[in-house]
């Protein structure tokens, strides 16, 4: 059996959502909000993380327990760094 080691650009993209639901979970912990503590959360960042978050926001949101999720190309809130070095800009706050 031969590995395949190709990353696709789907694989690439839930890779990178995946990351963004870990940046959100410890945002959420450093936040010192509960496990069930729904959020409304916004990200933004640049093509490849829009792009990403916008593919598998229903991923993101559930993961993450927001009842508003919304993408933007730029916002305020606090810097991440998540997949291969793409920054991404995430805000959260108690629903």
């Amino acid at each position: 059996m031969v590995l395949d080691t190709v990353v696709t650009p789907d694989l690439a993209a839930e890779g990178l959502a995946r990351d963004l639901v870990r940046a959100v979970q410890q945002l959420r912990r450093d936040s010192g909000l509960q496990v069930v503590d729904r959020i409304e959360l916004t990200v933004g960042g640049g093509p490849a993380v829009q792009e990403a978050a916008r593919a598998f926001e229903d991923l993101i949101a559930k993961e993450t327990l927001a009842t508003a999720y919304e993408v933007v190309g730029a916002g305020a809130g606090t810097e991440v760094v998540v997949g291969e070095g793409e920054r991404a800009v995430v805000a959260l706050r108690k629903a």
